[in-house]
């Protein structure tokens, strides 16, 4: 075994290439972990409660706590994590640890206030993102919102300290950890009497054992987790810098959600559940392989970047773009073959009926069209998040939120709460190609000034 694992550094630490490969191996694996975990808690969610309106409830409740999650902890990572590497290299860790301090301080006091808005100003939105829900389903929706919306500070915290523990190419931890949510959940779905607030308690529960596990790894790597202000600095003034067209791009990004569930609920009783049923195995190879590929990629590019290695970041993009395609096209083929035998064997059970698995299948096979453009496109962002280009990407934010809106209410009048996927495909084929090319652009213009 130790002979197998000195072989193991050995082939992945001679080169950048490598080093990123071997992460993202380790990551993939221990994400394979977790999503496995989620797809049970899926099954068991399935059992209990098919496509029932306590699901729609659920998701309409979780819809803007998880939006505000992926905006503004999403955002202070892409705004922090090439800033901390620069500070880390140039400064030493002292002053990394200074900005890391000052930044959280920055996040808690926002996502604080934010969390507290959510909640008081839910009668005002919700009507408007669930219209389609009877008195009952949207009290129901108002309550299960209260339970979730902790998670809102919860979750920027895991993902903020994760990805400080990346940025030290400590990937494990980082990586297994969530495995903590769907595990709790699971235990708490079988306790019949919570019904679907099962689903917000594990959520809870689960995020805050995630901060456990992170909060000690920090400080075994000599981080200190208790937030102080050494007031504003260059560094930090970069990262409020970098932070404002990231919330934009995110904020309309993450719109795209927000939209999709809330014109499914436009649709008949159910579609939010089918919606969401059918993203969930496609969600499981694009998390897998999105989560490995950028988790292992931020600190290489970033680093790369700082020392203004031009022709290793133009190497390393060519390569993984080549082997991105070359793995996601046929997977996607076999996929879209299988969809609904997929769906059969998943879900068709209980309280979920073979007119449910026909529904869910299409959609299914229609989300798959984005694997292969999903997976090349947040690897070309998280090369413009490294070379601090965040303003392209509240352009492209832009443009894809109006595609979403426009393609969903075209395809929506054809195939129903299947357009709402195909929609999907189509803005990550442009997404992609829009940032490749600002990418490629970009990359030529800072190699010839270096020249």
């Amino acid at each position: 075994m130790q002979r197998l694992l000195n072989g193991w550094t050995k082939l992945t630490s001679t080169s950048v290439n490598r080093k990123i490969f071997g992460a993202a191996i380790t990551v993939a694996i221990l994400t394979a972990f977790v999503k496995i975990a989620a797809v049970i808690k899926e099954l068991v969610v399935a059992w209990r409660f098919g496509t029932g309106d306590a699901v729609d409830a659920f998701l309409i409740a979780l819809l803007v706590p998880a939006f505000i999650i992926n905006v503004v902890a999403g955002s202070f990572n892409a705004a922090l994590i090439p800033t901390y590497i620069q500070v880390r290299e140039k400064q030493g860790t002292q002053a990394a640890q200074h900005l890391f301090s000052a930044t959280m301080i920055w996040g808690l006091g926002l996502l604080g206030i934010t969390t507290l808005l959510t909640i008081l100003s839910a009668p005002v939105y919700l009507p408007l993102i669930a219209s389609g829900f009877d008195s009952e389903k949207l009290r129901l929706t108002f309550y299960l919102l209260c339970a979730i919306a902790p998670i809102i500070l919860l979750s920027s915290i895991v993902t903020i300290w994760g990805a400080v523990l990346n940025a030290g190419e400590r990937f494990a931890l980082a990586a297994l950890a969530p495995i903590a949510t769907p595990a709790v959940t699971i235990i708490f779905l079988f306790i019949q009497s919570w019904g679907i607030f099962a689903l917000a308690a594990g959520l809870v529960a689960g995020t805050a054992i995630e901060i456990i596990l992170l909060g000690l790894a920090l400080r075994k790597q000599g981080i200190s987790l208790l937030p102080k202000w050494y007031g504003i600095n260059p560094a930090l003034r970069q990262v409020a810098y970098q932070c404002i067209p990231a919330l934009i791009g995110a904020f309309i990004m993450c719109s795209a959600t927000l939209v999709d569930q809330s014109m499914a609920a436009m649709l008949a009783p159910g579609s939010v559940a089918s919606l969401n049923y059918g993203n969930r195995v496609i969600a499981f190879p694009i998390t897998l392989a999105t989560t490995a590929l950028s988790t292992a990629v931020i600190p290489y590019f970033s680093r790369m970047v700082a020392c203004n290695e031009w022709a290793g970041v133009r190497h390393t993009l060519n390569r993984y773009m080549w082997l991105i395609f070359a793995v996601s096209i046929p997977f996607t083929g076999l996929l879209l073959l299988s969809s609904e035998l997929i769906v059969e064997i998943l879900f068709q059970r209980g309280s979920f009926t073979s007119e449910d698995t026909q529904i869910v299948a299409q959609i299914q096979s229609l989300y798959a069209l984005q694997i292969p453009f999903y997976i090349a496109d947040i690897f070309v962002v998280k090369l413009l998040t490294s070379m601090r280009l965040n303003h392209i990407l509240m352009w492209v934010s832009v443009f894809n939120l109006l595609i979403n809106i426009s393609l969903n209410y075209l395809f929506m009048q054809w195939i129903g709460v299947s357009g709402i996927a195909l929609s999907t495909s189509c803005v990550y084929l442009f997404s992609f190609l829009y940032l490749l090319f600002f990418a490629n652009k970009n990359l030529k213009i800072f190699a010839a000034q270096c020249d």
